[in-house]
């Protein structure tokens, strides 16, 4: 039975409304001030005081907002271009390499995948304490260098992706290991590596247990900003909206310049075999 196009689109049209809604929300009440978000019916139209709540969060002395944007750049721009590099080189050895062990070790990484993130906080705290990075950024970015889900990711990938003839005909020409990897293994990968560096970028962005345990108020993350801004008597409600809104920026800037990349690493992987 074929279905109605406009049943198809009416759907589609009222998911995306769905959707961005709670996106448009944060706008409009960052852009108005505390007075209207208690009203009702709410307001729906944007208001005309976003450029002074910008500048009050960023004056904000408990929050220390821009150190916190600076911190979470910089961890997940680090994070992300070393899990997809570790990850999908060594997705490369477990699919196309042969050697003793390789079956026993993937078990041992995807055993990893099974124990909760907050088992390990207390023992990975006290290593950070004892390398003397608590408070500093470095506590935020090494433990997340590589992940065992990017590593199983590019070695399903890859194992579909990179055909063992082209492997064979690099050897034949004489080139090495990491050089097959560099210009033949590391361009078919490139899809899923897109798909890889989205979610380890989104994660990072949005890591907030681990940096609130290791790190303090005086050297934040994005995330660990923003809840510093709801400790005071007085909840500003607009100044949250307009932190998260902000925080939320890079997280869409990401998505708009690798989009294209992103979605066809997606949907070729849904089509393969």
């Amino acid at each position: 039975m074929r279905k109605s196009p406009v049943l198809i689109y009416g759907t589609l049209i009222a998911a995306i409304v769905l959707s961005a809604f709670p996106l448009y929300w944060l706008f409009v009440v960052a852009t108005r001030t505390n007075d209207v978000v208690g009203d009702w019916p709410p307001p729906l139209l944007p208001g005309d005081n976003l450029g002074d709540n910008i500048t009050r969060l960023f004056a904000a002395e408990q929050a220390n907002f821009l150190t916190g944007l600076i911190n979470s750049a910089i961890a997940s721009v680090v994070v992300t271009v070393s899990v997809v590099f570790f990850s999908s080189l060594a997705g490369f050895a477990f699919a196309k390499l042969k050697f003793r062990g390789r079956n026993a070790l993937l078990v041992i990484i995807l055993a990893t995948m099974m124990i909760p993130v907050q088992m390990g906080i207390i023992p990975l705290y006290m290593i950070m304490v004892e390398l003397g990075w608590q408070n500093e950024l470095e506590a935020v970015i090494v433990p997340f260098l590589v992940s065992a889900f990017g590593v199983f990711l590019m070695r399903q990938y890859a194992e579909r992706a990179v055909p063992d003839e082209l492997l064979e005909a690099a050897r034949v020409d004489g080139c090495s290991t990491f050089r097959i990897y560099w210009t033949v293994v590391l361009p078919a990968l490139r899809p899923g590596a897109a798909v890889l560096g989205l979610f380890t970028f989104m994660a990072t962005w949005n890591e907030f247990l681990w940096p609130l345990a290791v790190l303090e108020a005086d050297n934040p993350t994005v995330q660990f900003s923003l809840s510093q801004l709801s400790t005071t008597y007085y909840t500003d409600y607009t100044l949250m909206f307009t932190g998260a809104l902000i925080a939320t920026l890079p997280l869409l800037l990401v998505f708009i310049l690798f989009g294209k990349q992103i979605v066809g690493g997606i949907m070729e992987g849904a089509v393969k075999a």
